[in-house]
């Protein structure tokens, strides 16, 4: 999957361009992600991602960084022996597109605006 295009509220990737939330697999994108509590990603929130079995986890948390990753997300995902990227959507997207060159199983969340 590559990431080509990224403006608030729109990415482009792998030539289609997505205008909601999107998890992105290496077998496809899911688009209209939502979470349970808006700005808040809860553990229930990652129920597609953990279903791919990744390795690495990138979260992007919104154009101005307001989505909010709570300690016991992060200790989850820890627990499952998955490595967890957190940034705002323009950077985890450049990290996306750098780490899935160094690992297959890689899985990207991606908040689209604030």
């Amino acid at each position: 999957m590559q990431i080509t295009e990224y403006t608030f509220g729109r990415i482009t990737i792998n030539g289609e361009t997505y205008q909601t939330d999107v998890i992105i697999t290496p077998q496809d994108v899911k688009d209209n992600w939502r979470r349970k509590v808006g700005h808040n990603l809860a553990i229930e929130d990652l129920a597609d991602v953990m279903t791919t079995k990744p390795e690495i986890v990138i979260i992007g948390s919104g154009y101005y960084g307001r989505m909010r990753i709570p300690q016991a997300t992060r200790d989850y995902l820890e627990e499952q022996g998955i490595q967890l990227v957190v940034a705002k959507t323009a950077e985890a997207i450049d990290r996306f597109n750098h780490l899935q060159q160094e690992c297959a199983r890689i899985v990207a969340a991606l908040h689209l605006t604030c």
